[in-house]
């Protein structure tokens, strides 16, 4: 089966760019989110719409589920009857960021219905999404990988496929949100140091950025460290969440993991302090908490 209609549930800020670049390479895209607002930008890209999961997915040759996790995951296939509705032989491709766990045990549940399932999620933000160059950590058998690719291309330029069993891509995933996190919380604590011995924040993220200390997230999400209330590419609480999963992942493997779960604390820490929905790069909250001067220091 040549996929040429697709399904595609969560129209959020990642989701709805990468149904429109399905439009763009012709696909038809039939779109569901819960909010009106989504499901009116894809018609005006070109797109249609449905008012349920299951409407969306109806004959699709293909469902593509970017949700925020397993459990969304689950209530889109299941419960809402999206798997049934699918064409038979059809394929669903998750990219949302879950516990390999998880995946399997979804996988497992998809394929027992002759349908195919590939574990797909996704780094490369909003910006990747947009411009179509998101990387995509892909795991199914050769036949599944070779029906959903052409679908993954109109979304990411760099497509790895990482393994032929459902969830070892969330595997390389939970990795990568593994030194995303700490990169992101180290570069607070980088901030954190510098201002309280009184450099500019503009100034140190100048040099960091070009000297061997950079990373592509000191890079991105320093400057916004500076901002009071930069947009939202991605929420303090979408790193509680993932950096949770790299904890659990590291508890079933046995492998210790301690900078990530010192990197979970201040990320909750930041949640906790009412930044959960604000920009992850909000965790510089947690540390100005920790660090501010006492009432009675001149």
């Amino acid at each position: 089966m040549v996929v040429t209609s697709i399904a595609f549930i969560g129209l959020g800020a990642m989701g709805a760019p990468m149904a429109e670049n399905l439009r763009k390479r012709q696909f038809r895209v039939t779109g569901f989110d819960m909010r009106e607002s989504a499901r009116a930008a894809l018609v005006a890209a070109g797109g249609q719409t449905a008012d349920s999961a299951a409407a969306a997915a109806e004959g699709a040759e293909a469902l593509v589920l970017m949700v925020v996790n397993a459990a969304q995951a689950r209530s889109v296939l299941f419960d809402a009857g999206a798997l049934e509705a699918l064409a038979p032989g059809a394929t669903v491709i998750l990219m949302a960021t879950c516990p390999p766990g998880e995946v399997e045990t979804i996988a497992d549940a998809v394929t027992n219905t002759g349908r195919h399932f590939v574990d797909a999620p996704v780094s490369g933000g909003v910006k990747g999404a947009e411009g179509g160059t998101l990387t995509i950590m892909v795991a199914a058998p050769a036949d599944s990988f070779a029906k959903a690719k052409p679908v993954l291309d109109a979304m990411g330029d760099k497509v790895f496929h990482v393994g032929q069993k459902p969830g070892q891509g969330a595997t390389v995933k939970t990795v990568n949100q593994l030194l995303c996190g700490v990169h992101i919380a180290v570069a607070a604590e980088a901030l954190s140091l510098a201002q309280k011995a009184g450099i500019d924040g503009k100034m140190l993220f100048e040099i960091m950025g070009g000297s061997a200390a950079s990373s592509w997230m000191l890079r991105d999400r320093g400057p916004r460290m500076l901002d009071d209330e930069p947009p939202v590419a991605s929420a303090v609480d979408i790193f509680v969440k993932d950096l949770g999963i790299v904890l659990d992942a590291g508890r079933a493997a046995k492998a210790a993991l301690p900078l990530a779960a010192a990197a979970h604390q201040m990320f909750l820490a930041a949640s906790g302090l009412g930044h959960g929905g604000r920009d992850d790069s909000h965790v510089v909250r947690a540390y100005r908490a920790l660090n501010r001067k006492p009432d009675n220091d001149a």
